[in-house]
């Protein structure tokens, strides 16, 4: 087996590249407000990671009860992550967004929320900015809030224009067209970059503007018959651009 169909298995398939480029967000804004630790990175990634499994394999009926059995794992860890290095808001801050996760798409819901047309781009969006704007800071950051929630949106556009032919509920592609869909992604992320500029300090909006131009690229590219890859793995990896180029700014720093 090649090294692409490794990674596509055991990297993206199994939903840990998703987790740890919504890690890399959290841990951008975590920097940018100066509150890095590691066990909030921690705890971010296993909520990630413990929704996507959840979300992909609930109706697999061979393995669901592992997928269940590892959740629960992952919340034990979680809850004794947040008691032994947090409070109990954290606690409350993490319940509320691990409910409103399982209320996107749940087999035991008689309505689910990624069913409402149009609905779904702004609820990914939601869950995502509620842990880089809420969760990892000590009080609410409407800001951070909105950079989060409207760059998150325009990613899962591109998802929506792949998934258009097989789509069961009306999304933006199949409503307005593919191209009109686009200029909606690059007015969401536009907003969401000058917005950055105007409350991010400084070295942390440049990082996140050149996120934004090399977003606007794949947004442009995105097409229904592109690779899975194309989707999975380079517009995913969009929201792990912001902390990629801060970190290379400071590793240029050490070697100038």
């Amino acid at each position: 087996m090649s090294i692409l169909k490794l990674a596509k298995k055991y990297v993206i398939d199994s939903q840990v590249y998703v987790s740890l480029m919504g890690t890399s967000m959290a841990a951008y804004f975590m920097l940018e407000q100066n509150i890095f630790r590691w066990p909030s990175l921690l705890l971010i990634f296993m909520t990630y990671f413990s929704g996507y499994l959840y979300t992909k394999y609930q109706y697999d009926k061979k393995i669901f009860f592992k997928i269940l059995c590892f959740n629960s794992i992952c919340g034990i860890l979680s809850f004794f992550l947040i008691v032994f290095n947090h409070n109990e808001i954290r606690l409350l801050k993490w319940a509320v967004i691990v409910i409103i996760g399982l209320l996107y798409n749940s087999f035991f819901l008689d309505r689910f929320v990624r069913k409402i047309p149009l609905f779904k781009i702004f609820y990914v969006g939601l869950t995502w900015a509620l842990i880089n704007s809420w969760l990892i800071l000590p009080e609410f950051d409407m800001e951070i809030f909105m950079i989060s929630w409207l760059c998150i949106s325009a990613l899962v556009l591109p998802f929506d224009i792949r998934d258009m032919k097989s789509d069961d509920v009306v999304t933006f592609p199949i409503l307005i067209g593919v191209r009109k869909t686009k200029f909606l992604a690059y007015s969401l992320v536009f907003i969401s970059g000058l917005l950055s500029i105007f409350y991010l300090d400084l070295i942390f909006s440049m990082c996140f503007f050149l996120t934004v131009i090399i977003t606007f690229f794949f947004i442009y590219f995105s097409e229904n018959n592109n690779p899975e890859a194309y989707f999975s793995f380079w517009v995913e990896s969009c929201s792990g651009l912001p902390l990629l180029f801060f970190l290379a700014y400071k590793l240029i720093l050490q070697f100038c």
